[in-house]
């Protein structure tokens, strides 16, 4: 099935938050560990994408419960998984298996899906593989007293990403995600990465999705660009998508999708957190609150693809998805009218 002709068709769901289901089995050390990493040498529980290789079933599972609550579009468990970010649990050489067991627990959960009753009508679903930020930006010092110190170089960040993006394709997914970006030089990184592997390796390219974060009020990112600014900085890459998600609820989200909507000449997509972190740090807002501001945004014909971010659970994609099912998607705009603005 190609996206492409499904997203002119209609909106296209996208899941929710992996963190916060994992959460609900209240794992510990010994759970994260399995019986490969037993004795291994740092503490790892809280690495959620190792879950993948040692708790296969549970990242199955929460696949699975998005896909009955409706989601096209399912992420791989690697927010986390580039040889960088390893580097916290010294798992930097397990970066390339970590993908290719994600995108594996995706499939399988795809499979199982369409081979139940619970499958039946629908035609098919994508996996996307999910490229996280990093824990380490290109665009900021992280000493305060040498604003022009970098912890980390591009060519270390692209090859980082290059990595994770072997382990993707040869996992089986559908589509690459870049997101969560808050510092685009990291995320050109990524698409340089993206357009290299897929140069020297002579695979069929596979469509990239962008999705940016607008870090507060500012309407910026944190290494402080625009929206405007970030869309042109990555429009290069010819994306599917481009879209915003984390950090803000719906209700903060909602005049940064209007603004994109007018901008982009691709499609685009938001998933918002399930409102602001109250004191505790957890989300409070409701699946069917959620569902009323995507469903607006619909409405208004802001978006193509819609989903969650952090906080979000399978009830709030069922709402999102039933809210939208019967929606017409954003028209993609001519050229001249993108002249015109």
């Amino acid at each position: 099935m190609d996206i492409r002709k499904e997203l002119e068709k209609r909106i296209l769901v996208i899941d929710g938050a992996m963190g916060t289901m994992i959460q609900r089995y209240k794992l510990q050390e010994e759970d994260y560990r399995g019986a490969r990493f037993k004795d291994w040498h740092k503490d790892v529980k809280g690495n959620n994408d190792l879950l993948s290789i040692t708790q296969p079933k549970i990242i199955q599972e929460i696949h699975k419960q998005y896909l009955e609550a409706g989601a096209d579009i399912i992420e791989t468990n690697t927010f986390s998984s580039t040889s960088i970010a390893q580097a916290d649990y010294d798992m930097q050489s397990l970066a390339y298996e970590l993908n290719v067991a994600s995108a594996k627990c995706a499939r399988a959960a795809i499979d199982d899906f369409f081979s139940s009753p619970k499958g039946e009508g629908r035609e098919s679903a994508f996996i996307a593989g999910a490229i996280g930020p990093l824990n380490k930006t290109l665009s900021l010092s992280p000493d305060v007293n040498n604003p022009g110190y970098r912890a980390v170089t591009f060519d270390e960040v692209a090859n980082a990403y290059y990595e994770q993006v072997s382990g993707l394709v040869d996992g089986g997914v559908d589509l690459l995600l870049i997101e969560t970006i808050f510092d685009t030089l990291n995320a050109k990184a990524a698409i340089y990465a993206i357009k290299k592997y897929f140069r020297e390796t002579g695979k069929p390219e596979l469509p990239i999705m962008i999705s940016g974060t607008i870090t507060d009020a500012s309407g910026r990112t944190l290494s402080g660009q625009t929206l405007e600014a970030f869309y042109v900085s990555i429009s290069h890459a010819n994306p599917l998508s481009v879209g915003l998600n984390c950090a803000l609820g719906a209700a903060e989200m909602r005049p940064h999708i209007a603004e994109l909507s007018e901008l982009a000449s691709c499609f685009t997509s938001a998933y918002p957190n399930a409102g602001l972190p109250n004191a505790m740090g957890e989300y409070d807002e409701q699946p069917h609150e959620t569902a009323h501001f995507l469903e607006d945004w619909a409405e208004q014909g802001f978006v193509n693809i819609v989903g969650g971010c952090c906080g979000t659970t399978p009830e709030h994609i069922k709402h999102i998805a039933d809210a939208v099912k019967d929606l017409k998607p954003r028209k993609l705009p001519v050229i001249e009218e993108l002249i015109s603005r």
